[in-house]
């Protein structure tokens, strides 16, 4: 009895024994993975040679992520924190990363600007991670304040203030940069520049808006967007579309402002927008060569501008007279004339032409007269990653006999139905029903969110699949404008919402968005989870993009399938956005999926102090 009592004692010490050791050799293995993936060891997370992490185009990879995610009954243990980018890139944007272009090698026409259209990292260089804010980033200022000033920490890059400090375009002043409202062409102001115009249109009250008639307006090489800003108090909102290029920021600090505007530049693809769904395009000094490849970059503008569309120029070779810019200027005006373009004015200096009203003009050219008509095989409101056609887009018989795009005048045509619904489908009835049933759900995101909301500090807001921009109408009382995302996949919808005098663009969210980090207060995802999900595309790597996109305190809605809400939930923590969380049940509606759920959460503000934090389990 005794020998037996002491060979139980040696065999409990012998395992006590075996299972400190394998605590231990469990400790070293967590202390080298640690200083592999910890956001605060000195490498940076990246490929195995050392070069810079991107988060971009969703592909799924065999990597530690996907084993992860690949199978919830195996894995079910969510972690409680995400690994954390290196601080340096607190700017990166996936898509338009110039390091990536670098690294891989790309063969790439600068002249035709292709640098600067999206290129998307492959699946072997995805590394998902948090982007930090930069340090001492504060909640932005609120608007209306922000269109004159926003801190210097959010955008630490004065460099434009220096190399524009004649034409006042922004000013440093402390810990703030101001933006006085001048541009290349209009140092005195915009609003000054923008009464201008319109009075070389004659017209009324030297008011651009025109009696609610001229509503969107594309702006290229917007700079910092002051023009579109001075644009709002008329009731006409701008896409401010300006490249990443030399003067890197410039669309950061206009979406830093709270101005409609994005990344984006006339090269060799169409921009993501459908045919006609802009009354005015502007380029004051934008250093465009419009003359390139047979005026292909012009035949664009004339497939975005509506009937009788208008092309505000303002450039040296609309007035100089020494004989480069005269040469310029005559090849321009020849193009525009065989386009059906005409002069409605020029001033100083400054041009306007009208776009053709009707097919008319363009049945009475001469056979064989560049640039031609394009066929009835090329879809004018196709946009997504489709190259430019050196062809006119000829108007639709409806538009044709019309005369015009038959809109009503912002703010009418926000609520009335859009003349062009019959081309994708849908009837009247369906879209009031359609808008009926936005502004009820709208009204009870607000009610659900009213105790955290605070004045004023929500401005800039995406609607990730915008339909028929029923979301956006919804909140035309809300001081706030949207960004109204039309899926690849939805795309011809997207003309609906420029119709209602809204804007938007469209894109594929398994690819990173065309944008800065921290650029949105509020994000709302209707059925976005669940359509990716389908194509094979993964809803984590989507929730981290979000991230990167949303602002610090800002908020997600995220309305979809029950089991699409339930799994996202289970990430809320590591993507800190677990400061305000609530899932609700909503209503059935003329909208509603079977066993629909919303999420709404509320993003932390974070930085250098919580990395740390982050070492103790990472995904």
């Amino acid at each position: 009895m005794k020998s037996t009592a002491s060979e139980l004692i040696r065999r409990k010490k012998l395992l006590k024994h075996v299972l400190l050791g394998l605590i231990a050799l469990l400790g070293l293995i967590c202390l080298y993975n640690g200083s592999s993936f910890a956001p605060g060891a000195e490498e940076v997370i990246g490929l195995d040679d050392g070069t810079d992490p991107v988060t971009g185009i969703f592909r799924p990879k065999r990597d530690y992520f996907d084993e992860l995610f690949e199978d919830q009954e195996q894995n079910p243990e969510v972690p409680k924190s995400l690994p954390v980018c290196d601080t340096r890139h607190s700017e990166l944007i996936p898509c338009l990363d110039r390091h990536l272009i670098y690294q891989l090698k790309l063969k790439l026409n600068l002249t035709l600007m292709e640098h600067y259209e999206r290129h998307c990292p492959p699946a072997e260089r995805r590394y998902n991670c948090l982007i930090p804010p930069p340090s001492g980033y504060k909640i932005p200022i609120r608007w209306p304040e922000s269109r004159d000033e926003v801190w210097k920490a959010n955008i630490p890059h004065t460099h434009l203030a220096q190399e524009k400090s004649d034409q006042n375009w922004m000013i440093v002043m402390g810990e703030k940069i101001r933006f006085p409202g001048g541009g290349t062409h209009f140092h005195s102001g915009a609003d000054k520049y923008i009464a201008s115009i319109a009075s070389m249109l004659k017209f009324p009250g030297d008011k651009l808006n025109n009696g609610g008639n001229i509503r969107t307006v594309l702006d290229v090489g917007c700079g910092v967007a002051s023009f579109g800003a001075y644009l709002l108090p008329l009731g006409i909102i701008a896409m401010s579309l300006a490249p990443n290029d030399v003067h890197q920021n410039q669309i950061q600090f206009a979406l830093e402002r709270g101005i409609p505007s994005a990344l984006g530049v006339l090269g060799t693809k169409r921009l993501p927008y459908p045919s006609r769904s802009f009354e005015m395009a502007h380029c004051s000094r934008c250093r465009i060569d419009w003359l390139q490849r047979d005026g292909i970059l012009l035949l664009e503008l004339d497939r975005l501008l509506r009937p009788g569309g208008y092309f505000v120029y303002s450039s040296p070779e609309a007035y100089a007279h020494d004989p480069e810019n005269r040469r310029i200027w005559n090849a321009m005006h020849d193009l525009l004339r065989r386009m059906c373009w005409r002069v409605v004015s020029r001033r100083d200096q400054t041009v306007i032409w009208a776009k053709s009203l009707s097919n008319s003009c363009y049945l009475k050219r001469p056979s064989g007269t560049n640039p031609p008509l394009c066929g009835s095989d090329i879809d004018p409101d196709v946009s997504w990653n489709v190259h430019m056609k050196a062809c006119i887009t000829p108007y639709t018989t409806k538009m044709h006999k019309g005369k015009g795009s038959g809109l009503e005048p912002w703010p009418s045509r926000l609520t009335g139905p859009p003349p062009r619904l019959d081309e994708i489908g849908v009837s009247i009835d369906q879209f009031q029903e359609d808008t009926n049933t936005w502004n009820h759900r709208v009204m009870e995101y607000w009610k659900q969110m009213r105790s955290v909301i605070q004045k004023n500090s929500i401005r800039n807001v995406m609607d990730m699949n915008s339909n028929l921009g029923g979301f956006a109408a919804a909140l035309k009382e809300k001081d706030v404008w949207v960004m109204n995302v039309a899926p690849v996949n939805m795309s011809s919808r997207l003309k609906i919402v420029y119709d209602r005098g809204l804007i938007g663009t469209v894109h594929d969210w398994c690819e990173s968005f065309s944008t800065y980090p921290r650029t949105y207060d509020l994000l709302h995802a209707w059925r976005v989870f669940s359509e990716i999900e389908e194509r094979g595309c993964s809803v984590e790597d989507l929730l981290i993009e979000m991230d990167r996109m949303l602002r610090p305190e800002g908020f997600v809605i995220i309305r979809d399938k029950a089991s699409i809400v339930d799994h996202i939930r289970k990430f809320l923590t590591a993507l800190k956005w677990d400061g305000y969380s609530l899932e609700v049940e909503p209503k059935t509606d003329a909208l509603s999926l079977n066993e629909e759920r919303v999420v709404i959460a509320r993003k932390q503000l974070w930085g250098d102090d919580d990395d740390d934090d982050d070492d103790s389990e990472v995904l």
